[in-house]
């Protein structure tokens, strides 16, 4: 119980904090935009405040008052029937799933054991498949946009935003959300990752790769800079993956459909396999040699992660 008030505790705390990091932000712009004019200001304002609610306070909303589908040790057998029924229930009402998920749940809502081993392959399958497309979506908006920006502190703002729109969509999707300490842990990753995403911005890549290389940046600016924009997105990227494979995480963990050995498992083979597809695609407008370059490190370890299952 200390824990969970601990988590929940850190969770409000990183909340205002982003607050205030978007607040703190506005009023800068705002009194600049004074000593243009007194109605430049105000309609910053005005418009800022309407951002913050659809970008920040609605998300919040929607993922905090969604149903959770979390299951305590304390529960007593049939109390965790009632948990796994009410949630086939709201699982049957969610339109991606096909119609023989429906049916195989509506089949097993009068047996323990079956509804819980339907409800583990819907997971696993449908709802999962459903939750990448989006990890992957939302992942390769933030490649691309923070690689354009440059603007350490607009990439931070820009992959607050865009972690949060996730979530959200996550939410929605499946119908559920983490739980509260959960929610908690998941809001400091996503502080985490914007401030990463605010320091990439001064990450000198030339510092990272061997010296001819090195050299050939100094004397190609342009090249340096495209290479910087690249990784810092790619990065940014990944980080924004690792977020979303988190969020998945935790539903599984919260719905004791599977154990803690194979979530982690699964998350990070996903988080491996996913990245290709967000290179690949968030560097499309590139030649693909280019694309290929960043990508082939994470093919690498995907195709490892493939041999291994195979033995």
């Amino acid at each position: 119980m200390e824990k969970k008030r601990f988590w929940i505790l850190i969770g409000i705390g990183v909340t205002l904090l982003i607050f205030f990091i978007f607040i703190s932000n506005i009023i800068t712009v705002g009194e600049r935009l004074r000593e243009i004019h007194a109605y430049l200001e105000y309609s910053f304002y005005a418009l800022s405040a309407i951002l913050v609610y659809v970008l920040l306070i609605n998300p919040i909303r929607i993922i905090l008052f969604a149903p959770t589908f979390s299951i305590d040790h304390i529960l007593s057998d049939d109390q965790k029937f009632k948990v796994y029924k009410d949630a086939g229930k709201t699982l049957l009402k969610n339109a991606i799933l096909t119609e023989q998920d429906k049916t195989l749940i509506t089949n097993a809502l009068k047996d323990k054991t079956m509804l819980q081993d339907a409800l583990k392959h819907v997971f696993n399958t449908t709802i999962k498949d459903e939750m990448n497309q989006l990890i992957i979506q939302n992942s390769k908006t933030v490649m691309v946009s923070t690689a354009l920006s440059q603007n350490g502190n607009l990439d931070m703002l820009s992959v607050i935003v865009m972690n949060l729109k996730m979530i959200k969509e996550i939410t929605l999707l499946t119908g559920f959300r983490p739980s509260y300490p959960n929610l908690a842990k998941l809001s400091l990753n996503v502080l985490i990752t914007s401030i990463i995403a605010e320091g990439l911005d001064d990450l000198d890549v030339s510092e990272l790769l061997p010296n001819k290389i090195s050299e050939t940046m100094t004397d190609l600016p342009f090249v340096k800079t495209i290479s910087s924009s690249i990784i810092s997105g790619t990065a940014n990227g990944l980080l924004t993956c690792r977020v979303g494979v988190v969020t998945r995480s935790f539903l599984y963990m919260d719905n004791k459909l599977l154990t803690r050995k194979e979530i982690r498992r699964m998350a990070y083979k996903e988080s491996i396999k996913m990245m290709p597809i967000i290179v690949r695609d968030g560097l499309a407008v590139f030649p693909k040699g280019i694309a290929s370059i960043f990508a082939r490190p994470f093919k690498k370890q995907s195709k490892k992660l493939e041999e291994e299952e195979i033995e």
